[in-house]
């Protein structure tokens, strides 16, 4: 068999391709995959007709689940993976912390034993003993790296959690009786999108503060901001540029003398852990991704957590219950917190989540944390430097400040000499094996790249990278059709985006899909 040759560090790849249907146009009435046996005759007496033990209006008078045998069921599922890229299959440095570093699989293992995945959250806290510890304790590891007092674990990701922090930031203006008076809510351009999206969401009136010259946001422009009318400052430090504002302690103090409070988005958490807090920052909440920063996969879009902490004085304002140990030593639930906002989420948001965490912390103890923020900016500092080889590809804004854990580049100049964007890029790269985050908009960097290769790519794995990187920019120039017509050897070739911005074409699910099509007849 004849070896393909490599062009130096650029890999050969050719995506699998089944164009595989969705699997509720695999079903075929009557097919199963598993024949569920009657009950036997004594069940059946002590239990009775299971249809009388649901209420009439909880019984579905139609289950529409695919009909599929088990062969079908398994290829069809084989084949997904193999349309799928991930951590553990290519160097993941275009999306990075955003939910697929690398995450030690034995921690998936450990949160799939049977002794948790058989409880039920309802079940009594006194037989769920383990599991309410493994939730204490991350608590406490919690507490330790933010600086915060308490912790819930309720919230079912980032976007959820700052959700919770605006839900907190009402409660405690509204228990003060200045609920009306404060109504802005004031963020940064940089950070995460849902820092206004939530607060909006509440109900308060967003200011976004513009960066200065270097691209930290501007302090003369915050201090012109915050007053009276000033509920709370919420952003993301290092923002989604990479630049940490070493000044933040200023613009906290600003807002708390103003009355108001301080939340803290941690998602960008990699290049911070033993380096900065939350506490000495000024921040009276943060959120930190479980499963971005601390070693738990997402899992496309779930499950995740956004673990939320407070200082103690916002303990009371937290989603219930709380995990706390008794004077027995037991682990019991705490529901009694006075001026409580109820629960964000069911039960105790996901606790397999918390577990991998916990178990991905304790391999590495306080040594191997500092360990890890050390590397994750370091292999950008390195990706960087090898980036900026390519006088196509540019650092917006002053390129000696340091980027943390992540970079947005530009590749403006390309643009205006070719015309191809970043977006061209981003599919001609999906014909290595290779990733771009492309979810920028709006642009307020030209044609961007954002890059956070944290600490789990090796140097060979970065090199690989920028030399892919800057393979795909010189064909901009020598092959232009390639470019144009990308991808050529991923799963799918180049989609019609049209419709993306029309919420009458989208069909989230299939029931949605199949209503639509009716409506069309």
């Amino acid at each position: 068999m004849k070896r393909i040759k490599r062009d130096g560090l650029v890999r050969q790849f050719h995506q699998a391709s089944w164009n595989e249907p969705i699997i509720f146009e695999l079903s075929q009435p009557g097919e199963r995959g598993v024949r569920v046996s009657a009950a036997e005759a004594e069940v059946q007496a002590a239990v009775g007709e299971v249809n009388k033990l649901i209420p009439q209006h909880m019984q579905r008078k139609h289950l529409n689940l695919p009909e599929i045998n088990q062969k079908r069921v398994l290829t069809h599922y084989l084949r997904l993976s193999q349309e799928t890229l991930g951590g553990d299959l290519n160097p993941e440095i275009g999306q990075g912390t955003c939910t697929v570093k690398y995450n030690p699989t034995i921690n998936d293992k450990l949160a799939g034993v049977p002794e948790l995945a058989g409880m039920h959250p309802l079940q009594n806290p006194e037989t769920a003993q383990g599991i309410l510890e493994i939730i204490y304790r991350t608590d406490l590891m919690m507490r330790a790296i933010s600086g915060l007092d308490a912790f819930s674990f309720q919230p079912g990701g980032g976007s959820q959690a700052t959700m919770t922090m605006a839900s907190i930031v009402r409660m405690f203006h509204r228990l003060r009786g200045e609920e009306e008076q404060r109504d802005e809510v004031i963020t940064t351009l940089f950070s995460h999108p849902s820092d206004a999206a939530a607060p909006a969401l509440k109900g308060y009136r967003i200011i976004h503060i513009p960066p200065n010259e270097c691209g930290l946001p501007d302090y003369e422009a915050f201090r012109a901001a915050v007053g009276p009318k000033t509920a709370a400052f919420v952003v993301a430090n290092p923002e989604d540029t990479g630049l940490y504002n070493p000044r933040v302690a200023e613009f906290t103090k600003l807002v708390h003398d103003a009355g108001g409070l301080n939340c803290y988005d941690q998602a960008n958490a990699n290049g911070l852990f033993g380096v900065a807090r939350a506490r000495e920052a000024g921040f009276d909440m943060c959120y930190f991704n479980l499963h971005k920063s601390f070693g738990a996969p997402h899992g496309c879009g779930g499950p995740g957590c956004g673990a939320i902490g407070v200082t103690a004085a916002l303990r009371d304002y937290l989603p219930v219950p709380l995990v706390v140990k008794s004077e027995s030593g037991d682990y019991v639930l705490d529901e009694d917190l006075a001026h409580t906002i109820g629960k964000v989420r069911s039960f105790h948001g996901t606790p397999q989540v918390v577990l991998k965490s916990y178990a991905w912390i304790m391999s590495l103890g306080a040594d191997g944390l500092y360990e890890v923020a050390k590397v994750a900016a370091l292999n950008n500092a390195y990706l960087q430097h090898q980036l900026l080889k390519d006088p196509d590809i540019d650092l917006p804004f002053n390129s000696s400040l340091q980027r943390i854990e992540q970079v947005r580049y530009s590749v403006s100049k390309l643009t205006e000499k070719t015309g191809f964007s970043s977006g061209d890029i981003s599919n001609r790269m999906m014909d290595f094996g290779l990733h771009i985050w492309s979810s920028h908009h709006p642009y307020y960097v030209p044609d961007p790249l954002t890059l956070e290769p944290t600490e789990s790519p090796s140097r060979a794995d970065l090199d690989e990278y920028a030399a892919t990187l800057r393979h795909v920019i010189r064909e901009c120039y020598e092959n232009p059709e390639l470019i144009r017509t990308a991808p050529h050897r991923s799963t799918i070739h180049q989609v019609d985006e049209s419709n993306l911005d029309d919420p009458d074409s989208w069909c989230p699910t299939w029931r949605v899909y199949l209503r639509k099509v009716d409506d069309k007849k």
